[in-house]
């Protein structure tokens, strides 16, 4: 007899469950790609019954779902969630679990770990008690581990249970469009392709910049930060994209293949005084649940070397922090200029909040004259209500291909194994030199002992 699969998700009364997955799951049911696993169960502490859990979670569905709500399609993915309650952290609890997945003929098992990482092996033990879920697939929402050897640790512990290719290691970056289409942009446009190097680019940008402070999450970010949040996992896998060489095929072996290069080819600076810059924004220390004495860096800028054929000499900058001045996430291709005193073409790949293309170029003033100017041309995806209603978002498109069982747009475990290596040692190193957290005003672009890193004439490349 056929078991019928079950998509599970631990910590079900989360922000994460109510903001992103069953807004998702809601899209995908209206959707035309029907990969939708039959049944959901939410698995959570509080006292709810299945129905009263989705009289809840249709407020969060129909206020966040991408495609316009209909009742009659909310329905249909709300009679298929049934919420279960218990401990998750009591491995006694699962014997529990495990008869209520049996009534339900349930044995192709999805699980989605929508907790904090702490609690992932408590899961793991106590699934050991549901019959038929080693065989299953999991889904791991980042930080994987809080360094590399609680990374590694938490790793063995995942791989002695469920096989290794059924480990999903979502990062929901990989999921935006622009991210996905910056492989097209340069493989397939001869004027990018063929000048994607050193000898023709002057540095390359990747740019991460939040207007919010940590607001309810200030308990998790003060023993994470701005590089373990947002470094070691989301912007170094856009740089792995954008740096990489072209895969043999979009297939998860070729696509790891060469990013994992770029992740090896990173070089540890030698002098970390002239590579990076970490920063806290003013009013930090006085936000909910974090230590009045904290020195949890919200801004973190890098200026970092990938030793390679292809990069060897030209600078990547990468930039991300909390309370700055505008949000925006983008990877700017500065090229070098053709003679003195000539612009630079700049390519600027926008990720978010707004989604396109802005290609900056020289040209002929018009009339009788000589003079050089700057042609900008900004093509924008998202402003087309047809593009948005058409294009996926992170975590439909990531949950859709976790079901579908394709793997090329999640992280393997050696990058981030690679990933966590590199920014243990740059702190450890930040760290040995006491260099400071530098305090930065909120609604600025950061500290200003960051411009001679990120800077030219201390003005920042990036705006």
């Amino acid at each position: 007899m056929n078991k019928e699969q079950i998509f599970t998700i631990f910590g079900g009364t989360g922000d994460l469950t109510f903001r992103k997955l069953l807004p998702a799951l809601y899209n995908i049911e209206a959707s035309d790609d029907k990969v939708f696993c039959p049944r959901v169960v939410v698995i959570g502490r509080r006292d709810y019954t299945s129905e009263t859990y989705r009289t809840m979670a249709r407020e969060w569905v129909e206020k966040f779902a991408r495609l316009h709500f209909k009742e009659e399609t909310y329905q249909k993915l709300a009679e298929r969630i049934l919420y279960y309650r218990m401990d998750f952290t009591d491995e006694k609890e699962y014997g529990g679990l495990d008869s209520f997945y049996k009534k339900m003929g349930a044995g192709n098992h999805i699980f989605y770990f929508a907790v904090a990482p702490r609690y992932f092996s408590t899961i793991v033990n106590g699934l050991k008690s549901v019959a038929g879920a080693e065989h299953g697939k999991v889904v791991l929402e980042k930080p994987f581990g809080e360094d590399l050897s609680s990374a590694a640790e938490l790793n063995r512990t995942m791989e002695s249970f469920f096989k290794p290719d059924h480990i999903y290691r979502i990062d929901h970056y990989l999921g935006k469009e622009m991210v996905r289409n910056i492989q097209i942009i340069r493989f397939a446009n001869p004027i990018f392709s063929n000048v994607w190097d050193a000898e023709h680019i002057e540095c390359i940008q990747i740019s991460a910049m939040e207007e919010v402070g940590v607001e309810t999450r200030g308990g998790y970010y003060d023993h994470s930060g701005a590089l373990k949040d947002m470094v070691q996992n989301h912007l170094f896998q856009i740089l792995t994209i954008v740096a990489m060489e072209q895969p043999g095929s979009l297939a998860v072996e070729d696509m790891h293949r060469e990013q994992i290069k770029v992740l090896r080819a990173l070089q540890v600076p030698e002098d970390i005084s002239q590579s990076m810059v970490l920063g806290q924004y003013g009013g930090y220390r006085e936000e909910p649940s974090v230590d009045r004495n904290s020195s949890t860096e919200t801004y973190a800028a890098l200026k970092l070397s990938v030793d390679n054929d292809r990069w060897r000499g030209m600078p990547f900058y990468v930039r991300t922090g909390k309370k700055l001045g505008r949000r925006e996430m983008q990877v700017a291709v500065v090229f070098k200029s053709p003679a003195p005193g000539l612009e630079s073409n700049i390519l600027n790949i926008k990720i978010q909040p707004t989604e396109g293309v802005y290609l900056q170029f020289n040209i002929k003033k018009p009339g009788e004259t000589e003079e050089i100017i700057q042609a900008k041309m900004d093509f924008c995806q998202s402003c087309s209500y047809v593009n948005r209603m058409n294009t996926p978002e992170a975590y439909e498109r990531l949950l859709g291909a976790c079901m579908r069982g394709e793997r090329s747009w999640f992280s393997q475990w050696d990058q981030v194994e690679t990933s966590w290596n590199y920014v243990d040692e740059v702190r450890e190193k930040y760290r040995e030199m006491g260099l400071p957290v530098h305090i930065y005003e909120q609604g600025s672009a950061g500290p200003e002992a960051a411009d001679a890193l990120l800077g030219r004439d201390g003005h920042s490349w990036f705006d």
